[in-house]
């Protein structure tokens, strides 16, 4: 079988897309899925994306991990879906889309910077050395004085597979605050595996947890080992925030064609 793709990143968070909206292709297996993202033996992404119909909206987003399987939400995955909508064609000023965990607004401003309108977050978890708190995937958040210091990879392993989170997994993400409103935040990320260079919804569970402001509008600018985002966000106490929108890059790469067998 061969299969036409396109490449896009958002802060180096990569995905294959697949037009399944003009020409509908055929199901893709979780084997076949895990080989196209595979980095030696396929494309190579952190995810795939297939770009569907869905009525009553201008597009659905269906997203697979790097594992092949079905997964939550995905902030980047989101932002570039929407630029490749536009790039094939699917025009509007204001884009409403269905994903996984229920309908997402995003415009792409005249510098083609995205910004993807999340969930609402009515609740969050507070530990005393970290807090869990889901915006359309569930992560762990723990603040750190240096987080380019942290073992990303091994330490994020061991709290994903942890006995709390060993079944359903969990993001996990390292935070270092710069300054009052500007973060750096790397991710662990269930589904890859592995550290990733950008989580747009790891981004934005950081940012919340470091709103400037005790209620009312917040501007969080994130810093990740992938590039910049910023996130804006209303919030109404220390448990719920709603108007979230996470503002950032999403760049085409690339297009071909790949045989699977």
């Amino acid at each position: 079988m061969k299969i036409e793709f396109y490449k896009y990143h958002g802060t180096g968070n990569d995905f294959v897309i697949i037009d399944n909206y003009h020409v509908e292709v055929a199901p893709l297996t979780t084997q076949k899925i895990k080989l196209i993202c595979d980095r030696h033996f396929g494309i190579g992404a952190d995810g795939l994306m297939l770009l569907s119909k869905k009525e009553g909206y201008d597009f659905e987003m269906i997203y697979y991990n790097a594992d092949g399987n079905e997964s939550t939400m995905c902030g980047n995955g989101g932002r570039c879906l929407v630029k490749f909508a536009h790039h094939q064609g699917i025009h509007k000023s204001m884009y409403r889309f269905f994903a996984i965990d229920g309908e997402h607004q995003a415009e792409i401003d005249s510098d083609g910077t995205v910004r993807l309108k999340m969930q609402d977050v009515q609740e969050v978890d507070y530990h005393t050395h970290h807090a869990i708190i889901n915006t359309g995937s569930p992560h762990f958040v723990k603040f750190t004085d240096n987080a380019e210091e942290v073992d990303v990879a091994a330490t994020g392993a061991d709290i994903r597979y942890s006995k709390s989170f060993a079944e359903e997994g969990i993001n996990v993400n390292f935070v270092e605050t710069i300054n009052e409103d500007t973060i750096f935040v790397r991710t662990y990320e269930r589904g890859v595996e592995n550290e990733t260079l950008s989580c747009g919804t790891g981004v934005t569970a950081a940012a919340v947890l470091s709103a400037h402001n005790q209620s009312g509008f917040n501007k969080v600018d994130v810093k990740t080992p992938g590039g910049r985002l910023s996130v804006e966000f209303d919030k109404l106490d220390d448990n719920h925030f709603k108007n979230i929108w996470l503002c950032g890059p999403a760049e085409f790469v690339f297009k071909g064609e790949m045989n699977i067998n």
